[in-house]
């Protein structure tokens, strides 16, 4: 396990009427974090407050997209961004001690506070489909790439940790300076994690270390990330759907049970891999057939196209 000082490069606020802070998500232009009784819209530029939303925020905040999601008390509510309505709402799965929330696989990571857990839920029933163990509380949670981080706050010490997505194991230790917390955490797709400070309310920009093979990655599924999703949405490409392919980590059956027959997350495919397609730089059978290689728990999904990302894992998107 890696272990190494926080780079804090960046922090906005204190911001107006804003006590603290419980949850951190980016849509791809701008910051959202919960209030307690707003989400506020901050442009990561300026720092400067942009709009708010008078909705219930008492934990953490994802983004899928197209929707905010939100932890209200014992509810997770999904919310349309413009209007502020509720559209739909699904218990949590902590009963109210809830924490972190992110957006990958085409549901939603919701971190369990003192539970020291990590759920991954049907956004549209609020079933578990699979949970990790922590050996901390865990205080903010999101994917970026093919990895799994997560905040913990425990007396003055924190943490931004990248763990195994199976196990719960402990790749990478980013430590916050001392009485510096972690309350809400997310990606924005590259190498800035925003974080929380809680009753601090500010939000701190942690840079991301450069992404290393950790001992235990692998195969695996993991999609529509919440930063990758806003930063695909902010490329202005045009959307799609698509699910990255790492063959190690197959799904539990409940997960299995949960993708059979369903899309994965709305993201955009950034045109230059479009362009590359049709001008048959990949070949597409071969592609085709590592992709049914990790899906065999899932059956055969339908190709728009196939393409290769730029990190060199496979991606391929759904007809939608």
């Amino acid at each position: 396990m890696k272990t190494s000082a926080a780079e804090i490069i960046r922090e906005y606020g204190p911001f107006p009427g804003v006590d603290r802070v419980n949850g951190v998500t980016f849509d791809g232009r701008h910051v959202w974090i919960a209030s307690g009784d707003r989400l506020i819209a901050i442009d990561p530029d300026t720092g400067e407050t942009v709009r708010s939303i008078d909705v219930a925020s008492h934990a953490g905040t994802a983004f899928d997209g197209v929707h905010l999601w939100q932890i209200a008390e014992d509810l997770i509510q999904k919310i349309h961004p413009a209007t502020g309505e509720v559209l739909a709402s699904i218990p949590a799965p902590g009963g109210g001690g809830d924490s972190g929330l992110a957006w990958a696989e085409g549901t939603l990571w919701v971190g369990q506070h003192r539970g020291r857990k990590i759920h991954q839920v049907d956004p549209g029933t609020g079933t578990i489909l699979r949970t990790i163990e922590s050996d901390r509380i865990v205080t903010g949670v999101t994917w970026v790439d093919d990895e799994l981080w997560h905040g913990t706050w425990e007396g003055d010490e924190s943490e931004v940790r990248h763990v195994d997505a199976r196990t719960g194991e402990v790749f990478e230790r980013l430590e916050m300076p001392p009485d510096t917390g972690v309350s809400g955490l997310e990606s924005d797709g590259h190498d800035r994690f925003f974080c929380g400070s809680g009753g601090g309310g500010t939000v701190r920009i942690v840079r991301r270390p450069r992404r290393h093979a950790a001992a235990g990655d692998g195969p695996g599924i993991a999609a529509g990330r919440g930063g990758q999703v806003a930063a695909a949405a902010r490329s202005g490409a045009a959307p799609a759907s698509f699910v990255t392919v790492r063959p190690l980590l197959q799904p539990s059956q409940p997960a299995a049970d949960h993708y059979r027959g369903k899309y994965f997350a709305p993201v955009s495919i950034p045109p230059r891999l479009i362009r590359r397609w049709r001008e048959r730089a990949f070949r597409p059978k071969t592609l085709g057939a590592l992709v049914m290689s990790a899906f065999p728990a899932i059956g055969r999904p339908t190709f728009r196209r196939t393409v290769m990302t730029r990190d060199g894992l496979l991606s391929f998107a759904q007809l939608v």
